[in-house]
């Protein structure tokens, strides 16, 4: 039953809403976990790994999508994101580890919510590491 409830809401997913929408979805979903657990003064362990956790996963789907050949982005964007994908896998396990503030991860993932709004350019999404 669930299979065919998730095949369903695809298939609905898929005519009502564009690749740059659903990924926008899930960006903003997965960032406002973040910013649940940032705003908490002691956040329940399970929940900020969970919050970050979800955040690994969608870099790292994103990360196959780009190396694969049927991605159409601009070669230059697809390398920049992938740096980009690098970097949030890194700053996630100094999160883990107490060495850094999850805002950073919320920063990143504001700035990919703004290109996939058309709000920036892929020149302004550049990274630098």
């Amino acid at each position: 039953m669930h299979n065919l409830a998730h095949k369903a809401y695809s298939t609905v997913t898929s005519r009502t809403a564009s690749d740059k929408q659903i990924e926008l979805a899930l960006f903003s979903e997965i960032t406002n976990a973040l910013k649940d657990v940032a705003a908490q003064d002691v956040p329940l362990p399970a929940v900020w790994a969970d919050a970050i956790d979800r955040n690994l996963q969608l870099w790292h789907l994103l990360s196959v999508d780009l190396v694969s050949p049927e991605n159409g982005l601009d070669d230059s964007l697809r390398t920049n994101l992938l740096t980009l994908a690098e970097m949030v896998r890194r700053v996630s396990y100094q999160v883990l580890a107490g060495d850094t503030d999850i805002s950073d991860l919320v920063e990143i993932n504001e700035t990919i919510m703004k290109g996939l709004a058309g709000e920036v350019g892929p020149s302004q999404m550049e990274t630098t590491t």
